[in-house]
């Protein structure tokens, strides 16, 4: 071999030693500082697409072609603490409004929720949000003590109190769920349904058959009983379903 093809090579073998030394210290600083941008763009749709892989079939309740989100809200729960909308992100949770001397449909409702509560005591990201319509008689001591009554031990269920008239907004704008005022014995009354909504606060729920989301979920009928004396059927059977499915996206 000629000593000018040794040179070659010992040239080439400098010039990469030089690259070593100057560049590569260079590249892994910015790689430490992260001034190198590590997002694939190939990346970014496999995560993307795994995420939609793992939406469930509940569709989302739209408000002139927008899904409905839940408004802010901020009251206080059985325990004296402010409780507000932002509580709730990153958790499943379901909403009803109730009072506690309510002696018809609230009892029922507070069992199928609390009978719910314990089929999913192993999430940390479910709850319930319970809010009174009878705000001066519901104060915080009052709610803990029905609380403690029917066996409510999940703490991501609040039951909450405040201005009756935020409540009242809250139900029929922010929820659509009714509630009012009347001239009877109790002086409110209020739908039984329950609301459903996903970890990133919107309304979610099955569609009926014509493929409309169903939206609420009848909360006075027990699994035990099946059917009212209407004919109409329990849903918390599904409503449970529902949760589960949520609960893994």
């Amino acid at each position: 071999m000629s000593k000018k093809t040794n040179y070659s090579y010992v040239g080439i073998a400098f010039i990469i030693l030089l690259f070593g030394i100057i560049f590569v210290p260079k590249i892994i600083d910015r790689i430490n500082e992260d001034d190198i941008t590590r997002d694939d763009p190939r990346s970014e749709d496999v995560s993307k697409s795994s995420v939609e892989n793992n939406k469930s079939d509940l569709a989302y309740l739209e408000i002139n072609g927008k899904p409905k989100k839940v408004p802010a809200f901020s009251f206080t729960n059985q325990d004296g603490k402010t409780i507000t909308n932002k509580d709730y992100l990153g958790k499943v949770y379901v909403v009803e409004f109730f009072f506690t001397t309510c002696p018809t449909i609230c009892p029922i409702m507070s069992r199928n929720l609390v009978e719910i509560q314990n089929e999913f005591t192993d999430f940390e990201n479910f709850g319930v949000a319970s809010f009174s319509i009878m705000p001066q008689v519901d104060t915080p001591e009052v709610l803990k003590a029905y609380a403690d009554k029917f066996g409510i031990t999940n703490p991501n269920w609040n039951l909450m109190t405040g201005d009756y008239d935020d409540i009242e907004q809250l139900a029929n704008v922010g929820f659509n769920i009714f509630v009012g005022k009347t001239e009877d014995d109790f002086g409110f009354e209020h739908s039984g349904d329950f609301a459903l909504i996903d970890k990133d606060g919107y309304f979610r729920s099955r569609k009926d058959d014509f493929g409309n989301p169903k939206i609420f979920y009848k909360g006075i009928i027990t699994e035990a009983q099946g059917v009212d004396e209407d004919g109409f059927e329990q849903e918390i059977t599904i409503l449970k379903e529902d949760i589960a499915k949520l609960l893994k996206e």
